[in-house]
């Protein structure tokens, strides 16, 4: 019996993995190290999504490796030269092979490398985990995606879409809520291309989720906008569900679309636009998050305003906000990089934007009284969220799993502020 460290990072699809990695370790006799220090083993479960973000992977690697280690996740994936420069003895393990989990710990143990990359694993239902957060249930359903964006090394690492069926994520939905759950992340590389290669669809998915007899709330992830136009009508209604959260996750990454077909991104801003106005006009209030790489390497001063001025009309009350960086095995890396100071720039004028668009996004919210669903613990606090799913703090004692009614009395860009009401 060994002691595993198991650290990870970047989307909800990966903290996903981790779990159910950290699960078949559990199961297969060995016990979760409570820190690195301690561990007889480590594992980390990588994201390689920007630069940066590598660039903290290779010093988590080389502060690991001190001690048998495996690099799991999209950087073991889509770089495994960069982890066998940083870690020669590291064994590696993609996203769709974590079913050789129990297989590479053994032989990481008694000091074999060993290197499994392939996509072994047919579905990620029913796999044994723990969990991160006790009271929220992430469940994969699906792997990969079916776009090819020129920026973009995640499909590199998790490959073409593999949706799993509907009655296997309605059960392994209706065990995480048996065990606790009060909140269901329905999670993958893209939502909105779930189904297409099985012959069904997200909004099916999450009538089939919210129809399960029990209190819980539903997060849908990120959908891409290019699927969006041939479901929006029928995922409209399934948010109608009281479950749902009012909540929609569509990156447009640019307001041109010049860039966007340089990017292949496969839509328009037009279709993004066509969303958020359609959502908010069904629900009053809606909370939207979208994404935005400023620097693409063809994106003009013109293309920049064309985004800055998308951003103005759709008023997004989350903007997840990246400068382009290089991804080794992408087709924009072989473009003409512009140059950094200007990418910076550009960066600051959104951010300076989004952040004063959402804080007056969320002043609407101040009076504003209602359930309110605690379920994370941050490094000061109790994060709660509502029906939409804003950021809620109260200066009382609230404990995670725990549903209040809240007041809002004041607001910062970052979340809503109240009391408990009752």
């Amino acid at each position: 019996m060994a002691r595993i460290w198991v650290e990870s990072y970047g989307c909800s699809a990966s903290f996903a993995d981790a779990e159910m990695i950290s699960g078949m370790i559990v199961n297969g006799g060995h016990t979760l190290a409570a820190n690195a220090k301690d561990s007889d083993l480590n594992l980390i479960v990588t994201c390689s999504v920007k630069d940066a973000t590598a660039n903290k992977m290779v010093n988590r690697i080389k502060r690991l490796k001190s001690k048998p280690l495996i690099v799991a996740g999209c950087l073991a994936k889509a770089e495994p030269k960069t982890v066998e420069k940083f870690s020669s003895g590291a064994s590696m393990m993609g996203p769709n092979s974590i079913g050789k989990t129990l297989q590479i710990i053994d032989h990481a143990l008694v000091g074999k490398r060993d290197v499994e990359l392939s996509d072994t694993d047919i579905t990620k239902t029913g796999l044994p985990k723990v969990r991160l957060n006790p009271v929220v249930g992430i469940v994969e359903i699906a792997s990969g995606c079916m776009s090819d964006c020129t920026f973009c090394q995640t499909k590199l690492a998790r490959g073409d879409l593999k949706s799993y069926r509907i009655g296997d994520i309605v059960r392994q939905v209706t065990e995480e809520v048996k065990d606790g759950c009060k909140e269901i992340w329905l999670t993958s590389t893209d939502n909105g291309c779930y189904g297409l290669d099985i012959g069904t669809t997200l909004p099916r998915l999450v009538e089939a989720v919210s129809s399960i007899p029990s209190d819980f709330m539903v997060r849908v992830g990120m959908m891409n906008p290019m699927y969006m136009p041939k479901i929006k009508d029928d995922l409209l209604k399934s948010f109608e569900s009281d479950k749902v959260y009012k909540f929609l996750h569509v990156p447009v990454q640019s307001g041109s679309d010049q860039v966007l077909h340089d990017m292949k991104r496969g839509h328009t801003e037009a279709t993004f636009r066509d969303l958020v106005k359609k959502f908010r006009k069904k629900f009053e209030k809606f909370t939207v998050s979208t994404d935005v790489i400023v620097g693409f390497p063809t994106e003009t001063e013109s293309d920049f305003e064309k985004t800055l001025s998308l951003i103005k009309e759709t008023r997004p009350d989350v903007v997840n906000l990246s400068r382009y960086s290089q991804r080794p095995g992408t087709k924009a890396s072989e473009m003409t990089q512009i140059d950094v100071s200007e990418v910076k720039r550009r960066s600051k004028i959104v951010f300076d934007l989004m952040n004063h668009i959402a804080t007056e996004n969320n002043e609407k919210w101040v009076g504003w009284q209602g359930d309110v669903l605690f379920n994370e613990q941050t490094d000061e606090q109790v994060r709660g969220r509502n029906f939409a799913y804003k950021s809620v703090f109260v200066e009382d004692a609230v404990k995670v799993g725990q549903k209040k009614q809240v007041r809002i009395t004041r607001v910062t860009n970052h979340g809503l502020y109240g009391v408990i009401a009752s």
